[in-house]
């Protein structure tokens, strides 16, 4: 059958051209007579491609030469514990901007370690807007303040970095990493999990300032400690070899498409169709403040909550699938990250006035 145009929240859409050229290379990767999955990861090759990856990411995001790139497993959930563990650095508190669901996780982890501080939250109005940055109270003794840059569930999204004056800013870049721009030299730390925008699932990318690495806390595993990491090149162990090859072909994608500047004007445009489709209908609705609303990850409803399942089968039936939301908040999700083609968006938008005009 035709390859469909999968809206999944994760493990997501990769794009089309590195899914081939992963397959040409699959049996002999550059004449070598063998797999990146079969390479040692302290081989030259595998050395040379994880190399190439992390070059091509400074690249692309324009990363400062004093910032390490880590390429680590453990997704973004085990950064949840890692980020805590070696930014506290002798301070006993950080303050967390809690804006949906993986904030929340990210809070109760963090609990474990310090002190934690919820500086502002929009539970208030079941996260479907952004506290406004003069509403936060932060502790400027604080190790660190810690955001969700995109709400992956809720479908809310950051449209710039918060300032937050000379404490380090983490992030959790998850679910909209190479979607836009963004300034790394005003973070302590970023993190992502691959399987949104990056790559397959199981590789995680952190990028944390040379500052910020040393002095874990003592019960830090070894495979947690950013210093230790980047003192390996992230191979202390044996590194997800091959999710940081696909991410790398991924990287090359990105740069062949014109960077992430390009890439953002694409998301904006796609995100445009869908909203402007949604916000003219009587029929569907976005629960989402306009002003916070995601490119990456649309959550919509449907007038008669009675038709969800008769969409979600007709939309399969028109190659649309993963549609179905977030099981804690229901509806509908489109997750249209930057391997969904524009083309995706404008079927899925055929599909919903065509879907209105017959039920509606």
């Amino acid at each position: 059958m035709s390859r469909v145009y999968n809206f999944s929240a994760g493990p997501a859409v990769l794009p089309e051209e590195v899914l081939k050229q992963a397959a040409e290379e699959m049996l002999d990767w550059h004449g070598c007579g063998m797999s990146v999955m079969e390479m040692s990861h302290r081989g030259k090759e595998f050395i040379g491609i994880a190399a190439q990856a992390e070059a091509d990411l400074r690249e692309l995001l324009r990363i400062p030469e004093n910032y390490r790139v880590l390429f680590l497993q453990g997704g973004a959930t085990g950064q949840f514990a890692a980020v805590p563990m070696n930014l506290l650095r002798g301070k006993e508190s950080a303050d967390y901007i809690n804006t949906g669901s993986w904030s929340k996780k990210a809070i109760s982890e963090a609990k474990k370690y310090c002190r934690v501080n919820v500086a502002a939250s929009s539970e208030d109005t079941n996260f479907t807007t952004i506290p406004p940055r003069e509403t936060w109270k932060l502790d400027p003794q604080a190790a660190y303040v810690h955001y969700t840059s995109n709400e992956t569930i809720g479908g809310v999204e950051f449209q710039e970095t918060p300032d937050v004056g000379e404490v380090p800013l983490a992030c959790d870049m998850s679910s909209n990493f190479l979607s836009r721009p963004v300034d790394v030299s005003r973070y302590g730390v970023i993190y992502a999990g691959a399987q949104k925008n990056i790559g397959p699932a199981g590789v995680t990318v952190v990028i944390v300032r040379d500052d910020l690495m040393g002095d874990p806390l003592p019960c830090t595993p070894t495979l947690f400690d950013y210093k230790i990491q980047a003192e390996n090149d992230s191979m202390y162990n044996t590194p997800p070899c091959y999710a940081i090859y696909i991410a790398g072909l991924v990287f090359q994608h990105v740069k062949k498409l014109g960077g992430v500047e390009a890439v953002e004007k694409t998301n904006i445009e796609k995100a445009k169709l869908l909203y402007d489709l949604i916000d003219s209908s009587e029929f569907y609705r976005s629960p989402v403040e306009k002003s916070c609303r995601s490119r990456m990850n649309v959550p919509f409803t449907l007038a008669n909550p009675d038709l969800d399942e008769t969409f979600l089968k007709e939309a399969k039936e028109h190659g649309l699938v993963q549609l179905k939301g977030h099981r804690s908040v229901g509806g509908m999700r489109a997750s249209i990250y930057n391997a969904m083609p524009i083309e995706g968006v404008k079927a899925l938008c055929d599909f919903m006035r065509d879907f209105e005009r017959r039920y509606g």
